[in-house]
């Protein structure tokens, strides 16, 4: 486990550049935190890492996934908020992604548990102010 504090979107974004070093193909890491806690922010760093336009980051709220690819792999980026019921996720394959050629990221990873891998990471990020998050970081 490891904990780091941060004071605005850009040192969220660090932290998770600081995270995406250790990721490789396969990987699976679950975002755990309330609305605007900068779930979206943490992936634009990993896709920032990995050379990957951080504005052409968005929230998959509406689309449930969306994917980057970058030189070095895809970066697939979950948003489960929306969804009614885990066999929306059967019907676009998300069996794929999880056991794919890229890592997956999964905001509202609680929505559908029963499907996400045991071996998950998990980052929790908890809002502490308007710009001050705790971002705790689980490897299995």
């Amino acid at each position: 486990m490891k904990e780091y504090l941060s004071n605005s979107e850009k040192e969220t974004r660090e932290i998770a550049k600081d995270v995406a070093k250790n990721l490789k193909v396969g990987d699976v890491v679950l975002l755990y935190g309330d609305l605007g806690a900068g779930k979206t922010a943490f992936v634009k760093g990993v896709a920032e890492y990995f050379d990957y336009e951080k504005e052409s980051v968005v929230s998959p709220t509406f689309t449930l996934v969306n994917t980057y690819k970058t030189q070095k792999m895809d970066i697939y980026h979950f948003d489960l908020y929306r969804i009614e019921s885990p066999d929306e996720l059967y019907n676009i394959g998300i069996e794929e992604y999880l056991y794919g050629s890229g890592i997956c990221f999964v905001e509202w990873p609680e929505r559908a548990e029963n499907l996400m891998p045991e071996w998950a990471q998990k980052i929790e990020i908890t809002k502490i102010d308007d710009s001050k998050r705790k971002i705790i970081w689980r490897q299995l």
